[in-house]
């Protein structure tokens, strides 16, 4: 997929990206330069994150002079 900057800079998403990643409008976004290139992160509403680390391993070898 191809986007081309308007002349005021601006990108559209394409829809099957829109769709596939449930971005609706007027939400924000995150940006990011990262290795000469544009990260689009979503914000979340901290009731979204909620949970959202459950299951995740959090048994770690730790260093012996460490609690």
């Amino acid at each position: 997929m191809q986007v081309k900057v308007s002349p005021k800079y601006q990108v559209t998403i394409p829809v099957s990206v829109r769709e596939k990643l449930g971005i609706q409008p007027g939400q924000k976004f995150q940006v990011i330069i990262h290795r000469n290139r544009i990260e689009l992160i979503p914000q979340k509403d901290l009731r979204e994150m909620r949970g959202f680390l459950k299951g995740l391993d959090s048994d770690i070898e730790r260093e012996s002079d460490r609690l």
